[in-house]
């Protein structure tokens, strides 16, 4: 965690976006 400044940013942000659709396929759901 911290190994590399805009990689892990951007894995924060694909986090976020499988997250999003997580939940907003159980909310369709």
């Amino acid at each position: 965690m911290g190994y590399g400044g805009y990689n892990s940013g951007f894995a924060l942000i694909v986090v976020l976006f499988i997250l999003l659709i997580i939940v907003g396929a159980a909310y369709v759901y």
